[in-house]
C-alpha cells in the first residue's frame, strides 16, 4: 500500500517529534541498524529474521513487483538474493513469516479494495540453503475468512504450533484470525477470529512463541501468547518511519526491527528488556530455577481478550495510549501537509 502522509515536511515533523521523547532522548530506545539499499524495494511490506542465515532478513515488495522475495544482509544492506516463486502471480503481498519447521510463508492477503476479494492465498517454501538468485516451487494455500472478505496485512507463523494467523486491518479495529491446525493445500482453509485488534500493518511471534508483537503505523505492542490468545503486556517504543509495514523479533527474542516502505528505508533495531522479553530470554524471578520456564506461560499474563481489564486491542484502563498518540502523529503529520501544499499554491500563484 503506498504512503498517505501528504508530504516530506510531515514525515521530517514526526521524526523530530520523536526525537523528543524520553526514548531517544536518553539513547535507550531504537536506532538504526541497516538501511536497505535494493533499489528494487521501494514498497516493503514484511520482514522475517532468517533461520538458517545470521544476519538474513526476509522481505518483498507488496504490490506490482512479481513473485518475489529479497533476502537482505542486515551488516551491508544489499540484497543477497532474490527468489522467484513459481507458478504464482501475487495480488498483493503482504506480510513474511518463517515456520518451525524452517519454511518461509508468504502472505498474498492484501485487499486495498476492503473486502472485494473472496479469498486471498498463503504461498510455503522451503527457505533456500544457498543463498542466490533463484526460482523454487511453492505450495499454495487459498484461504477464507469465517466473517467474510477483508484487508490485512499481518501474517503471522506460531513457533509453538506452527499455526497460522493473520490480522486484519481496519481504522475502527480489526480481527486476529486463526487458521486450521494444519493449512491444506486441497481446498479452502478457513480463518475463524479469536481476537480483537487495532490498525495492524504487521505482527510476529518471538522465536520461543511466548509473546506476540502487533504494529501499526506509529504505534506497537506487546501481548503474552497463552492458551491460544493474545493477552496485552505493553505499549513499545516504535520509530518514526515513512510507512512502517513490517516488524521481526531478532533470532535471539532480545529486539525488534522494524521496517518501512520507501526507498533507501532504513530498518530500525529496538531492544527489549524486562517483561518485554520471552520467557527463553527474560531474567528469571527470585527463586526460580531455569527449568521452571513454560513457553508462553507466566504469572504476568493480563486477562483474557474479551474479560475485564484489557483486551487484545489495548482497550481498558490505559490501553489505547499508543493509538492516541499514533493517531495524534497521523493528525500533525496530515496539518502540517495540508499547510504545505496552500503555501506551494501560493508561490505558484
Amino acid at each position: 500500500m503506498r504512503a498517505y502522509i501528504p508530504t516530506a515536511a510531515a514525515c521530517a515533523a514526526l521524526a523530530l517529534a520523536w526525537a523528543g521523547t524520553p526514548a531517544a532522548a536518553t539513547g535507550t530506545g531504537p536506532a538504526v541498524a541497516f538501511t536497505v539499499s535494493d533499489p528494487r524495494l521501494t514498497e516493503a511490506s514484511g520482514l522475517a529474521a532468517s533461520r538458517l542465515h545470521p544476519g538474513i532478513y526476509w522481505t518483498h515488495n507488496d504490490s506490482g513487483d512479481g513473485p518475489y522475495v529479497y533476502a537482505v544482509d542486515s551488516a551491508t544492506g544489499r540484497t543477497v538474493a532474490r527468489v522467484a516463486m513459481r507458478g504464482v502471480h501475487p495480488r498483493d503481498v503482504e506480510a513474511i513469516s518463517v515456520g518451525p519447521d524452517g519454511d518461509l510463508y508468504v502472505g498474498d492477503i492484501g485487499d486495498n479494495l476492503d473486502g472485494a476479494w473472496k479469498e486471498v492465498w498463503i504461498y510455503r517454501f522451503r527457505e533456500p540453503e544457498k543463498l542466490h538468485d533463484q526460482s523454487v516451487g511453492v505450495t499454495r494455500y487459498t484461504v477464507r475468512y469465517d466473517q467474510g472478505p477483508r484487508n490485512a496485512e499481518a501474517m503471522m507463523v506460531q513457533p509453538a504450533t506452527g499455526r497460522v494467523y493473520i490480522a486484519s486491518k481496519k481504522q475502527s479495529g480489526g480481527g486476529l484470525y486463526q487458521g486450521p491446525a494444519r493449512l491444506t493445500a486441497h481446498g479452502v482453509n478457513t480463518f475463524r477470529r479469536v481476537a480483537d485488534v487495532p490498525w495492524v500493518t504487521d505482527g510476529a511471534f518471538s522465536p520461543d512463541g511466548s509473546r506476540l508483537v502487533l504494529r501499526g503505523y506509529f504505534w506497537s505492542a506487546e501481548y503474552r501468547w497463552t492458551d491460544g490468545a493474545p493477552h496485552k503486556i505493553a505499549d513499545l517504543d516504535v520509530p518514526a518511519q515513512r510507512q512502517g509495514e513490517g516488524v521481526t523479533f531478532t533470532p535471539d527474542g532480545r529486539a525488534l526491527m522494524y521496517g518501512s516502505e520507501g526507498r533507501d528505508s532504513p530498518v530500525w533495531r529496538a531492544p527489549l528488556t524486562d517483561a518485554q522479553l520471552p520467557d527463553s530470554v527474560a531474567p528469571l524471578p527470585p527463586g526460580a530455577t531455569p527449568g521452571s520456564r513454560t513457553a508462553g506461560k507466566g504469572a504476568t499474563a493480563t486477562p483474557r481478550a474479551g474479560g475485564t481489564g484489557t483486551d487484545a486491542a489495548g482497550r481498558g484502563p490505559g490501553g489505547a495510549g499508543g493509538r492516541e498518540v499514533g493517531l495524534g502523529a497521523l493528525a500533525v503529520a496530515l496539518v502540517l501537509g495540508l499547510a504545505s501544499r496552500r503555501v506551494l499554491r501560493r508561490r505558484r500563484g
